[in-house]
């Protein structure tokens, strides 16, 4: 993860070309939408922007435009509950998962338009960028932390007030734009981060929402970072497990467990400084890999199970002193998703740190492998970064018995199953779901999207626990660089 774009309000739906076909109710609608066109998603788009004051709770000062875009549902009448997209991150923009999202409802997009909002901060919608960040170099891609001096610079570079761009913030500029689209009653759907974002909405806004759907869900028993690093731990511990079980993995990478611990405390005690070919480039090209980002670069690729079927190879090389894998992952890791890190700030610096002890840090990291490096690290930027508020008991549990799907991935590293039935104790309407084989985000084209049409449809989770959950495997583990064992 890495650290403004004017609005005509209008009475009635204007569009750029009369054959456009509006969606919803257009009768209510008073924000403007034009044909447009999302990058990777090829089918009828509309956008607009819905302009909102950045400090609402003045109704003064500066004003931000949110980015919005609404991909119509294909019936003449489609249902009037749309479903709305919360990213992840913190940091996402809700319009990058359009690509995929699009792909994956195609089943729900037959009745019901889908909306998705860029989060302030995130998108197009004022984002908390840093251009210093949008190109950096390969030693920050392997882990390393911003500078104080980098995040100075991206505070000065910034026509925002940082501390006004946490979620419950959010969640009332994302109420404004329902009203301004005319829907009465929304569907959730949340990702990660977007999940916290869904249930700080049901507790604002709750009349409004007709179901919620979780998907990696953060409740508030998560921290973040303190989380992480007995969840990714977790992840780990189960992959090694999987590959001293298969045949095939263990013969190639005899006690990996072993070597990995060796390595990451010969890295502790001295980083490694080699030479690998760059990942781009292909020269020859100097690094010092530390433990805390050898770890960190681990643990992300955790998300991926088909990426990280190829981390034993990769550790496996890293013991023998070759890097060169482990760089181009890390590379990769650092392109893979295009979101805000100043949202990031805002958000955790806000919500998560705050309630964090330093008690908490060593019983939370003890005997892991991530260590309590990145902890400290994000809890010292926090200290440098503008820290908003949040309301009185923000972190209580939220309770509701609005109809809510969680889904929860087996393989998850940062929200896994424990999450979904912490959330589950207090949401009087929820069932939950873990899918087998899969990793952090377990919606996809195919049994769960089928799934997620049906709760849709039905209003209702229970009942619906189809064995298709339960038949994804991890991937076959890479055990050369030609690939999986035939």
């Amino acid at each position: 993860m890495r650290v403004a774009r004017r609005i005509t309000i209008s009475a009635l739906v204007v569009l750029a070309s009369a054959g456009c076909r509006s969606s919803g109710p257009a009768a209510r609608r008073t924000l403007a939408l034009r044909p447009c066109h999302l990058a990777h998603v090829p089918v009828e788009t509309l956008c607009g922007e819905h302009e909102v004051f950045e400090d609402r709770g003045r109704l003064a000062g500066r004003k931000i435009k949110l980015n919005v875009a609404v991909v119509p549902a294909l019936a003449p009448r489609p249902a009037p509950d749309p479903v709305f997209i919360l990213a992840g991150g913190p940091g996402q923009a809700a319009t990058a998962t359009a690509p995929a999202l699009v792909a994956a409802f195609e089943r729900v997009r037959r009745d019901r338009d889908l909306v998705f909002v860029d989060q302030r901060g995130t998108g197009r919608s004022n984002p908390l960028r840093c251009p210093l960040e949008d190109d950096p170099p390969l030693a920050e891609r392997l882990g390393a932390q911003p500078s104080d001096e980098t995040i100075a610079k991206c505070l000065a570079s910034y026509d925002a007030d940082p501390r006004l761009y946490t979620t419950s913030i959010a969640m009332d500029d994302l109420d404004d734009v329902r009203a301004a689209l005319g829907y009465e009653k929304i569907n959730l759907w949340g990702g990660s981060y977007g999940t916290r974002a869904a249930l700080v909405y049901v507790r604002r806004h709750e009349e409004h929402v007709r179901t919620v759907t979780l998907d990696g869900v953060a409740p508030f028993t998560l921290k973040l970072p303190l989380s992480v690093a007995q969840d990714g731990h977790r992840a780990l511990d189960a992959l090694f497990a999987d590959c001293a079980a298969d045949r095939a993995c263990n013969e190639a990478f005899p006690d990996l467990r072993a070597r990995f611990d060796a390595l990451i405390t010969s890295l502790r005690a001295r980083p490694a400084e080699t030479h690998v070919p760059h990942p781009v480039t292909g020269e020859s090209t100097k690094v010092s890999i530390h433990a805390s980002h050898f770890a960190g670069i681990v643990r992300g690729l955790l998300y991926f199970p088909e990426i990280a079927a190829q981390l034993p190879l990769t550790i496996d090389r890293a013991t023998r002193g070759d890097y060169g894998p482990f760089v181009a992952h890390a590379w990769l890791l650092g392109t893979a998703v295009d979101a805000s890190a100043g949202l990031f700030l805002s958000v955790v610096c806000a919500e998560d740190v705050p309630f964090t002890t330093t008690e908490e840090i060593d019983a939370a990291t003890r005997d892991t492998f991530l260590g309590s490096d990145f902890v400290r690290e994000t809890m010292h930027t926090c200290s440098l970064w503008p820290r908003g508020e949040v309301p009185s008991g923000y972190r209580d549990p939220i309770r509701s018995n609005v109809a809510t799907l969680i889904l929860s991935g087996e393989l998850d590293p940062v929200t896994p199953p424990r999450y979904g039935d912490d959330a589950k104790a207090h949401l009087s309407s929820a069932e939950h779901r873990v899918v087998t084989g899969v990793g952090h985000g377990a919606t996809r084209p195919g049994c769960v999207a089928d799934l997620f049409a049906d709760f849709l449809a039905a209003g209702s989770a229970r009942g619906l626990d189809p064995p298709c959950l339960r038949e994804n495997r991890r991937p076959p583990f890479t055990v050369s660089f030609a690939g999986p064992k035939p």
